[in-house]
């Protein structure tokens, strides 16, 4: 195999790389193309510095960066995002969990409707007159869980 081709390689090259990557992790999701990105545009800016690195080592600093940020990189995520609450995406009415309402429609029978912002929700509890004062409690499907507070 011929690896001549690979001694013309100049700084721009790795900056074009770097570029490459990075908008493929705008297109991908996670964060994993985005440090070899970034290792990419580290190593760019050695040979800018350091013009005459063989192409092999390179190669070596590239694969040692890019290993050293993804490993920095999930450590960093896992000890700042252990805090967080679960996401609510995609679930929306466990956002509502905990919080008061009042009631503008009966309860009867155990189901009745709660308006909250511009949403209309089906509820399930307790009988209660409309005025009642409600905490949700859970969640069934779409449907939410209150009782009286």
């Amino acid at each position: 195999m011929d690896f001549s081709m690979l001694e013309d390689i100049v700084y721009w090259n790795w900056l074009v790389l770097a570029v490459v990557l990075v908008t493929v992790e705008i297109l991908v999701a996670g964060t994993f193309f985005l440090w070899m990105g970034i290792s990419a545009g580290v190593v760019g800016l050695v040979l800018l510095l350091l013009p005459g690195i063989s192409w092999q080592t390179q190669l070596m600093l590239f694969a040692i960066f890019s290993i050293i940020s993804i490993i920095l990189s999930r450590i960093w995520l896992a000890q700042h995002h252990r805090n967080e609450p679960p996401s609510t995406l995609n679930r929306r009415g466990s956002q509502y969990i905990g919080r008061h309402f009042t009631l503008t429609d009966p309860i009867v029978d155990g189901v009745g409707r709660l308006n909250i912002d511009d949403t209309v929700w089906r509820i399930s509890g307790p009988d209660l007159d409309s005025g009642a004062q409600v905490i949700v409690d859970g969640m069934e499907g779409t449907i939410l869980r209150v009782k009286q507070a």
